[in-house]
C-alpha cells in the first residue's frame, strides 16, 4: 500500500516525499483510515513503528483548511500530551515537517527552560500544542492555556506517563478537555490504571496492536559480555576501537554512573556526551542534535532517553549497567534496528547482575548469545555453556601482555583522531 491509497491530501503527501516517504508502517496504514473517519482509536505500538506519523497525518489533515484564519485569531484545537521534552520536541518535528505546505501553526511547551518564549508563541496564535503534563498544567494555571476548543486529542506513551508518575496531572488535563472530541491513547503495555483510563476517555475506540515485543527483540542482534564491574569500561573502549561501529547509545543505571563514563571515556580520548534528568534542557538538546547528525559518535543516557526517541542509522546500543525492569532492557535496545535497518545490543552483566539478566532473559523468551573470548572475560558466569562456542579457560580474568599493547596502541591512536574533531579544546579539558 501507498500513502496515496490512504487519501491522504497532495499537500501532505508532497511534504512526505520530501521526508523520503513512500510506503506506510503498519501502524500507519491501520490508524490513517481509521482517524481520518473520526473514531477515537486505541493504539498498542513499540516505539520506531512510526505511530507519531499516524496520527499526526489525519490530524493535520482535518485541521487543514485552504483559507486560514490570520495566527493571532486561532485557538488550539488539537493536543498532543506527551511524558519527556525530547518526545515533545520531536514530535512537533514532525507537525512541522508533514504540515509545510499547509500553515498549521504548532507550539511546544516543557519544563526545564524560561516559560516566556512559550507563552509568547501561545498569545501569537496556533493550531496545534504538543506539551508535558507539568508545564501545561502551569500554564493553565496561569491562564495562558485555553482547552475549551480542543477537537483531537492524543494520550501518548501512557504507560511511560503512569512510570513517570504523571498519572493525576494527565487526569487533571483530560478533566479540562470538552467533551466531544477525537480521542487517541497510544501505550506500548497496558497496566491495569491505564486499561481504566482507555475505558473513561475513549468511546466505542477501534484496537490496533502492532509490533508485538519478541519481534521488536529478534530482529536485533544482541550479544552479551560477563565483565567485572571494575573493567567495564575498559571493555568499552576494547568494543569502540572498532572504527566500523558509526554510532553508539550507551546506557546507565545512574546520572552519576552517566558523567563517570563520560569522563573516564574522555580521559582516554574517546569524547562523549550524557544526558539525564540533571542536565540543562539545552545540554540535552545539543548533546542528542550532536548525536543524531553523527557529529557526536557516544551518547551515555539514563533511561530518560529510552522511550520514544527518534535516532536515525544508529548502529549500537550498550547496556553498560543492565536495567532493573525486564520492560526497560525492550526500550532501551529498540532505538537500534529501527524501520528494517539492522541494529546491535551490546549487554554488560557484572557479576552481581546475574539476577536481573535472569529476570530479562525470562521476560524475552530467550537466551542472549554470549561473547566468550574477550580481553576482559570473567570466568564468575554459572552459564557460559549455554551458547556453542569455546568455552573460556577459567584463567582468562585479565587480558594478556600482548592485548594490553594493542589496546593502548588503538587506544592512543584514537586519542589522536580525537584530538584533531573534537568540538573545543576547553570543552574536551572539562571531563579531565
Amino acid at each position: 500500500m501507498t500513502f496515496e491509497q490512504l487519501h491522504i491530501i497532495k499537500p501532505i503527501l508532497d511534504a512526505l516525499v520530501t521526508e523520503g516517504y513512500t510506503v506506510p508502517t503498519p501502524i500507519q496504514e491501520a490508524a490513517i483510515p481509521v482517524l481520518l473517519q473520526g473514531s477515537d482509536l486505541l493504539g498498542s505500538a513499540q516505539t520506531g513503528t512510526g505511530k507519531t506519523a499516524a496520527f499526526a497525518i489525519p490530524i493535520l489533515q482535518k485541521l487543514y483548511s485552504p483559507s486560514n484564519l490570520p495566527r493571532r485569531l486561532r485557538q488550539i484545537k488539537a493536543l498532543v500530551l506527551t511524558p519527556t521534552r525530547e518526545l515533545a520536541a520531536q514530535i512537533q518535528d514532525s507537525f512541522r515537517n508533514y504540515g509545510k505546505n499547509l500553515g498549521v501553526k504548532s507550539v511546544v511547551i516543557f519544563g526545564g527552560v524560561k516559560q516566556k518564549p512559550q507563552t509568547e508563541a501561545l498569545q501569537a496564535g496556533l493550531d496545534v500544542l504538543i506539551a508535558t503534563p507539568g508545564r501545561l498544567l502551569d500554564l493553565m494555571n496561569q491562564g495562558f492555556v485555553d482547552l475549551r476548543n480542543i477537537e483531537y486529542f492524543v494520550l501518548d506513551e501512557a504507560d511511560r506517563m503512569l512510570d513517570m508518575g504523571f498519572i493525576n496531572d494527565v487526569k487533571k488535563v483530560i478533566a479540562a478537555l470538552p467533551t466531544k472530541r477525537q480521542t487517541m491513547l497510544f501505550s506500548a503495555t497496558m497496566p491495569k490504571i491505564i486499561a481504566d483510563l482507555a475505558n473513561s476517555i475513549l468511546i466505542n475506540p477501534k484496537r490496533i496492536a502492532i509490533d508485538p515485543v519478541e519481534t521488536t527483540v529478534e530482529a536485533i542482534n544482541q550479544k552479551l559480555y560477563y565483565v567485572l564491574k571494575k573493567n567495564k569500561t575498559n571493555l568499552l573502549m576494547h568494543i569502540l576501537d572498532d572504527k566500523k561501529i558509526e554510532s553508539m547509545l550507551v546506557f546507565t543505571r545512574t546520572k552519576h554512573g552517566a558523567n563517570k563514563v563520560v569522563k573516564d571515556l574522555g580521559v582516554n580520548g574517546i569524547y562523549s556526551e550524557a544526558i539525564h534528568g540533571n542536565k540543562s534542557q539545552g545540554a540535552r538538546t545539543s548533546a542528542l542534535a550532536k548525536f543524531k547528525s553523527h557529529e557526536l559518535r557516544v551518547l551515555v543516557a539514563t533511561d530518560i532517553a529510552a522511550r520514544g526517541l527518534d535516532i536515525e542509522r544508529l548502529s549500537h546500543v550498550v547496556n553498560y549497567d543492565l536495567p532493573e525492569v525486564p520492560e526497560t532492557y525492550i526500550h532501551r535496545i529498540g532505538r537500534t534496528g529501527r524501520a528494517g535497518l539492522a541494529g546491535d545490543s551490546i549487554s554488560f552483566c557484572g557479576e552481581e547482575e546475574e539476577g536481573l539478566l535472569k529476570d530479562i532473559e525470562r521476560h524475552i523468551g530467550i537466551k542472549i548469545p554470549v561473547v566468550l573470548n574477550h580481553p576482559f572475560s570473567s570466568s564468575f558466569a554459572k552459564n557460559e555453556t549455554r551458547v556453542e562456542k569455546k568455552k573460556q579457560p577459567t584463567n582468562a580474568v585479565q587480558p594478556s601482555a600482548q592485548q594490553l599493547a594493542q589496546l593502548r596502541k588503538n587506544r592512543e591512536a584514537n586519542k589522536a583522531i580525537q584530538q584533531k574533531t573534537k568540538p573545543s579544546t576547553n570543552k574536551y579539558k572539562s571531563y579531565k
